[in-house]
């Protein structure tokens, strides 16, 4: 029997493939000495987890996420944490029976199955769980202990020399990084940075206070406590990150941004950092940017078929102005990196000018305001206009020049992108004018305009549904019941309910009538119900959308403003 051939032919029932495409595909595994789930995943036919899902069926046996399982850590001890992740391994329990359940990546791999026994002789029943989630979790489990290692270490007598130096001499410096590099903080450091990568985090807060200093990480929009150590441990700490990312250890009166590139598990990260100083010393608050994971697409972004169907129309123009509104950390700059992605082909010319640049994108020119240097927005895109671009793309835009720079670029010809902060849509339009640019000008420029928001996504393994009650059929608008999902809380979701976040979107698409109320002079609130009446869809009834269909909560659609 051809296991690849008869794999081949489940996916093609399961329609991950053509049936017209297995020949191909099998000559191909053959050729490669691959097998035909890994060929089909390196080739984006499929996710791991969608072609694991299949192979459970295949195989018949029981597939599930391993974050939804209560794992045993007693009998995780009994095993060493690089056999687990070398043979994509995970002891989840052990029931009265003396049945060990075994979390397991690759079924076929009968040398990894049986390598299990050699450690417990009872009976053993397997599950299938992506392999990269087995590596998250062995990751995760190694940060922690190192962490806490750290933390055990942070007051022996490697720190004692660097703290009172710190301590006593506020002119104090480190000439090398020798200075520090065998002391626990530098242990301390680096642990509580690779150990934010498996629990999602987005930022690293170091904060002092009167007594001790607090690290917080953001998750999914959310701060939580992770650890607390003594005050005077933290000059220790704050120059080794000071030394890592090229920031000056003796100044300690003025914030200073820094840089820190790591690779990670295989997977390149770039921390930004930056210090602010405080009552009780600096804070530091380091935001870990992913490199290799920006492949965002619409869908993923939160964008709705309906909402795709604006954007075309949007993308289609060859120039004119496209705006993202929306606070900060509510991800415009994400959505504006993956319509350059969508824009970027080798006859078009694409220049942005960002503060700072989060992702590199190959094939897109981008450069980075510097204001000592008197690179500014306004003088950057004064500059670009003369490399002859097709695209621009300005971080964005701050003030009266950039605004005026930018809509004459969009009237002669040019597609720009840019950010502004406003509360909704309309708003831009008005926001605009307030920054002195005319009327007839945004109306003639603007060719649409997105405001965004982020919202938690309901925790899948343990949302429960219900029905709504008076008060929240009132703030859904609704005349009887309906079922909605409301937060728990699980391992899956550290106890909070919810797991993820994804976009809510207000796209408005300048048609003729809303460039007449532009040029009339209405104001915002008019605007908006003329846009309305054109076939925007508010935030509010995305966000109520969302609800209905169990994606979030009504929680978390009360943070959005209100209709």
């Amino acid at each position: 029997m051809n296991l690849n051939f008869e794999l081949l032919q489940f996916f093609a029932y399961k329609k991950v493939i053509k049936r017209r495409q297995i020949n191909e595909i099998l000559s191909e595994c053959e050729r490669l000495k691959m097998p035909a789930e890994k060929y089909l995943i390196a080739k984006d036919y499929c996710t791991e987890i969608t072609a694991l899902a299949a192979m459970g069926e295949f195989y018949s046996m029981p597939y599930i996420e391993l974050p939804m399982l209560e794992i045993d850590e007693s009998l995780v001890d009994n095993f060493s944490l690089p056999f687990l992740k070398k043979q994509k391994i995970v002891p989840v329990s052990l029931d009265n029976d003396g049945i060990m359940l075994v979390a397991v990546a690759r079924p076929l791999d009968f040398n990894a199955l049986s390598s299990i026994a050699t450690f417990y002789s009872g009976k053993i029943e397997f599950i299938l769980v992506p392999g990269v989630q087995i590596d998250i979790y062995v990751d995760s489990v190694v940060a922690v202990k190192y962490t806490e290692d750290a933390l055990d270490n942070l007051n022996k007598d490697k720190d004692k020399r660097l703290i009172s130096k710190a301590m006593g001499d506020q002119d104090f410096k480190i000439e090398t990084e020798s200075d520090v590099i065998n002391a626990p903080a530098v242990k301390f450091v680096d642990s509580v940075i690779k150990e934010a990568i498996p629990f999602r985090a987005s930022d690293i807060h170091i904060e002092p206070f009167e007594r001790n200093v607090k690290v917080r990480y953001r998750i999914d929009g959310e701060l939580s406590e992770r650890a607390v150590f003594p005050l005077e441990s933290y000059p220790a700490i704050a120059a080794r990150i000071k030394i890592v990312s090229g920031m000056s250890i003796s100044e300690r009166r003025l914030p200073q941004d820094g840089r820190i590139n790591l690779v990670i598990n295989g997977t390149e990260y770039d921390f930004r950092v930056s210090s602010f100083p405080t009552v009780y010393g600096e804070k530091i608050v380091i935001r870990i940017l992913d490199k290799s994971a920006f492949s965002f697409s619409r869908t993923k972004l939160g964008f709705t078929d309906e909402g795709n169907a604006v954007i075309d129309k949007i993308l289609a123009h060859p120039h004119g102005i496209v705006l993202l509104s929306g606070p900060t950390g509510c991800g415009k700059s994400t959505t504006l990196y993956s319509f350059l992605r969508e824009l970027n082909k080798p006859n078009v010319n694409i220049i942005t000018v960002e503060d700072p640049v989060e992702y590199t994108l190959d094939g897109i020119n981008q450069s980075q305001v510097n204001i000592k240097a008197n690179l500014t927005f306004a003088t950057a895109l004064r500059s670009i206009l003369r490399q002859d671009p097709d695209i621009i793309m300005i971080g964005e835009i701050r003030d009266e020049e950039t605004a005026q720079i930018a809509i004459r670029a969009a009237i002669t010809g040019h597609l720009v992108f840019s950010t502004i902060h406003t509360n909704d849509a309309p708003g831009a339009l008005t926001r605009l004018v307030d920054m002195g640019v005319t009327n007839y000008l945004v109306a003639d420029a603007l060719v649409g305009v997105i405001s965004q928001r982020l919202v938690k996504r309901l925790c899948p393994a343990c949302k429960k549904k219900r029905r709504t009650n008076a008060r929240e059929m009132a703030i859904l608008g609704l005349d009887k019941p309906v079922s909605i999902y409301r937060p728990q809380g699980c391992q899956f979701c550290n106890q909070t309910g919810y797991r993820g976040r994804t976009a809510v979107h207000e796209i408005m698409y300048l048609n003729d009538k809303i460039r007449d109320a532009m040029v009339k002079g209405m104001s915002a609130e008019e605007i908006r119900e003329v846009a309305k009446k054109n076939g925007m869809i508010s935030l509010w009834n995305v966000g109520k959308t969302y609800v209905l269909q169990g994606i979030t909560s009504i929680e978390e659609l009360m943070g959005l403003y209100m209709e």
